[in-house]
Formats: C-alpha cells, structure tokens, sequence
C-alpha cells in the first residue's frame, strides 16, 4: 500500500520551503502527498517580502474536505503563521486522529524574516504540541518554546530536549528531534529524545549556501517515512540521511541568487 502523507504548512512561491518543499520530499520518498495551505508568502530566495493569512475557517474546511474523502497516514505541520489557524489545526487533528503528526515549529525563514506572530507561540504550545508525535525544533525555536537562550553547546541541548519532551504529552512514543545545526563547528549533532532514550545523531555541515527549506524538508521526509518503518528513531535516521544527501547535491540546481533549495530528487534526477 502506498501511503498517503499530509503537509499543513504555507506557500513558498520559489518552492525551496513551505508545502512545495515537503510534497517534493514526501513524493521523493515514496508516498502520494497531499497539502493544506495555512498561509501564503511573497518569497524567493533573498528574503519573504510579504506574507498574507488563510482564515482559520477555510484552513479548518480543506482540512474537514480532505479527511472526509482521503486516509491519511501521517501528518506534517509547518508554518501556520497565526494564533487562530493554529488552533483550527489543532481542532481538526484532535477531531480526525491522525496516526502520526510531526510538527516543525516554523518561525524565522533563513532570510531572517518572521513567520509565526508571537501569540500563536502560546496556541502551538497548549494545542498542538501535545498533539504530535515528534516536535522539530532548531536551537533558536527551542530558545522561543521554553522562554530561554539557545542552546550553545551539546551539553546544554540535552537538558533543552528534556524540557522540551516535558511540552508533549505523557504517553509513549512522543519524540523530541533536537536540531543542532547551529552549533558552531563543522560537526553537526541533532538529539532524538522520548524521555527515556536520548540518541545522538551525528553529522557533517556541507560547505553550501543552499540550504533553504532544510528544516521543512527533514519534518517532511520524517513524515513520509514513519508509516513505512513504523519505527520513530529509524525513520528519523533516513530522513536524516535523504536530507544530507539533498543538501550535498543542492549545487547543481540554479534557483535564485540568495539562499537556494536543496536538491530533493537527488536519488532520482
């Protein structure tokens, strides 16, 4: 069977990030995706010059549309952009029970520019956090979701995970992927935690400026590979691995002059 992944998440017109970024990954990675726009962007590869809001009601109606017709295996959440949609997403995905829900709290794009308004902070917090099965945050978004500074060092990422899995909800199998990408160095080390087992998972930054949408694209192979393996620290580790393949082959795409996407059919062309 050919499973069927859902990305919520906003409109990346360049289609380095947002919903284009993800349905690439989760095609690439063999699943049949399907998108709800949560929000639209004005972006290339410089910088977002404006962003404009879905109503929640209309995000909640493709939602109510898709689920009533389309079994969905698993769900990716990316930038949702306002408190009231967050909490429309939030309603719905506790209404339909989808079996695993990965979310990617989307809040700077790598231009810098802000995609999440500072109240919904609070919603993605109370809602949809307990919802989800694994929460994505780099270092500076867990700096935001616990109200304190980044983490600088791998020591300080380990207690930043346990506070962050101490936000989800008490039953098993709710993970925390810690990303480290921000530590300085060339070493690269992302910490998988359930609040019992805490894996490191190491890397190597690749000498690009083409990373656009890496955050988005990691949340969303995660999500198209946990149905296949029904196993949550194998699925993490091959996402891993497809991304850092993406990204080593993003070079040879020539999209825009700022921060370009990555390479998400590598494997295929």
């Amino acid at each position: 069977m050919i499973n069927n992944t859902l990305t919520i998440a906003g409109m990346d017109p360049s289609g380095g990030a947002g919903i284009l970024a993800d349905v690439k990954a989760m095609s690439a990675l063999g699943t049949y995706a399907c998108a709800v726009v949560a929000a639209l962007t004005a972006q290339n590869t410089q910088g977002v010059t404006g962003v404009q809001a879905i109503t929640p009601e209309f995000v909640a109606l493709q939602l109510d549309t898709l689920f009533q017709d389309v079994r969905i295996d698993a769900v990716k959440i990316g930038m949702l952009g306002h408190e009231k949609v967050t909490l429309a997403v939030a309603e719905k995905l506790a209404q339909f029970k989808p079996e695993y829900i990965v979310l990617d709290p989307v809040m700077v794009a790598k231009s810098g520019d802000v995609l999440l308004e500072k109240n919904a902070i609070h919603a993605l917090k109370e809602a949809l956090i307990p919802l989800s099965t694994m929460i994505t945050p780099n270092l500076p978004e867990a700096g935001v979701l616990l109200d304190a500074r980044p983490a600088e060092t791998l020591k300080e990422m380990y207690l930043i995970a346990e506070k962050l899995r101490k936000l989800m909800s008490d039953r098993d199998n709710k993970w925390v992927l810690l990303k480290g990408g921000h530590l300085p160095g060339n070493d690269t080390i992302d910490l998988l935690y359930n609040g019992d087992k805490m894996i490191e998972l190491p890397g190597q930054r690749i000498a690009t400026k083409n990373t656009h949408g890496t955050g988005c694209t990691l949340s969303a192979a995660i999500c198209a590979l946990l149905p296949q393996h029904k196993n949550i620290p194998e699925a993490t580790k091959q996402a891993k691995k497809y991304l850092l393949a993406a990204i080593a082959k993003a070079d040879l795409l020539t999209v825009g002059s700022g921060h370009g996407p990555v390479q998400h059919f590598h494997a295929w062309w």
